[in-house]
């Protein structure tokens, strides 16, 4: 009897006694049939769903189409090997995560640690003992089980944490006097990029934009507190010198010694046509002129979190009606295949690309200007915000 018609027999005769779509899934690779289908009697009685295969080849096939959740694999097979075969579902990402249980005769603890490093779960010594066959096939279901709700569980709550992060984000259609656009693209389910815009007064209004160190949950945790410092010292009691040091002294209380954030705050003041700018060790301002060209507004200052007394500089910059000026991280304009490289030239092209798209509504171009510099996946978070100073 070949594996085929073992298969066949085996499945004729089991059909309709299980419910089998809710039963686990066993792929039985051997290429001795009497082997193969003395496991699939061991399992199935026990309710198991069996799959056969009687090579490597048609066990990595039947592995990416059924997608058991264990794989017994013979080791000593004409052709590839069960090592071959271990290794190869290991480097498919489609099958990588299946636990693999050797079942050979081979017994040496040379042959089993070579199993196991090469991503095998657990080793069956021929000849089997359907107990220990039973025992080590449940244990290994156990272990995928609570893996897989470890993950479903921090995969719901990074969700959840996302949903928070964007919820605390201002929508430009939540705030349409402030006339801004903005385009954000976290590198990870949390980013440790923030954005805000804030309406001090019905002619003033503060955009803010930071850089937090890190990825991920800690640096997702950092903006929430961001955010309620920002509107806490961004009222006409404070200069934007005082609200940028007065958030960095909240941060260095607060945050862990690795963490600290580059920012920049800009407030815009309609009544005299006045931006003041404060940069927090952060790119530079973008402004763009209608038919004066392109302005970059250098400012050095030093990252907030880090020193208990923050160098800081201010710059006031004058807008005419029809100005735009732009703020974003580092992302946009660092290589990212180079570590530490210029950024001088990622500045001049995004310069360009804030200037090229000046003729798109202010709600479409941060949009246009990020996809243009960065079309496929990031090494970074992206954010860029722009704002129109109306005509």
């Amino acid at each position: 009897m070949n594996i085929a018609t073992a298969q066949a027999t085996i499945t004729r005769a089991r059909e309709g006694d299980r419910e089998s779509s809710q039963a686990p899934s066993i792929l039985i690779v051997d290429d001795v049939p009497l082997n193969a289908v003395m496991l699939e009697r061991i399992l199935s009685r026990e309710g198991f769903r069996t799959i056969l295969a009687g090579n490597g080849p048609e066990a990595r096939a039947l592995a990416c189409e059924h997608k058991p959740d264990v794989i017994l694999l013979d080791v000593v097979m004409p052709g590839e090997s069960g090592f071959e075969t271990c290794a190869l579902l290991q480097a498919d990402i489609e099958t990588a995560d299946i636990p693999v249980l050797f079942v050979s005769a081979l017994d040496s603890v040379a042959d089993k640690v070579k199993g196991l490093r090469i991503g095998g779960v657990d080793f069956i010594s021929k000849p089997f003992q359907p107990e220990e066959v039973l025992a080590r096939v449940r244990v290994h279901l156990k272990i995928r089980a609570a893996n897989r709700a470890v993950m479903e569980t921090q995969r719901a709550r990074l969700e959840e944490l996302r949903h928070a992060q964007r919820s605390i984000l201002v929508n430009p259609e939540e705030l349409p006097e402030a006339n801004f656009g903005v385009y954000f693209r976290p590198m990870e389910e949390t980013g440790g990029d923030f954005y805000d815009a804030i309406q001090i007064d019905d002619r003033t209004f503060g955009y803010f934009v930071a850089d937090v160190s890190g990825h991920g949950v800690g640096a997702s945790f950092v903006t929430s507190a961001i955010k309620a410092l920002i509107r806490q010292y961004s009222g006409p009691l404070f200069s934007p010198l005082d609200t940028m040091r007065s958030i960095n002294s909240v941060l260095r209380t607060v945050m862990p010694e690795e963490r600290y954030l580059t920012a920049c705050w800009a407030l815009w003041n309609r009544r005299g046509e006045t931006l003041s700018v404060v940069s927090a060790g952060h790119p530079p301002l973008i402004v763009v002129r209608p038919g004066l060209g392109i302005e970059v507004v250098e400012m050095q200052g030093d990252p907030l979190g880090v020193f208990g007394s923050v160098v800081l500089q201010q710059r006031d910059v004058r807008l005419a009606r029809g100005c735009r000026f732009f703020l974003y991280t580092d992302g946009l304009i660092e290589d990212p295949d180079v570590h530490g490289a210029d950024r001088h030239p990622g500045i001049e092209k995004l310069s360009l690309q804030c200037e090229a798209t000046r003729q798109l509504p202010i709600s479409e171009a941060p949009r246009v200007i990020v996809e243009q510099l960065r079309p496929g996946p990031a090494g970074d978070d992206l954010l860029l915000l722009g704002v129109e100073v109306p005509r």
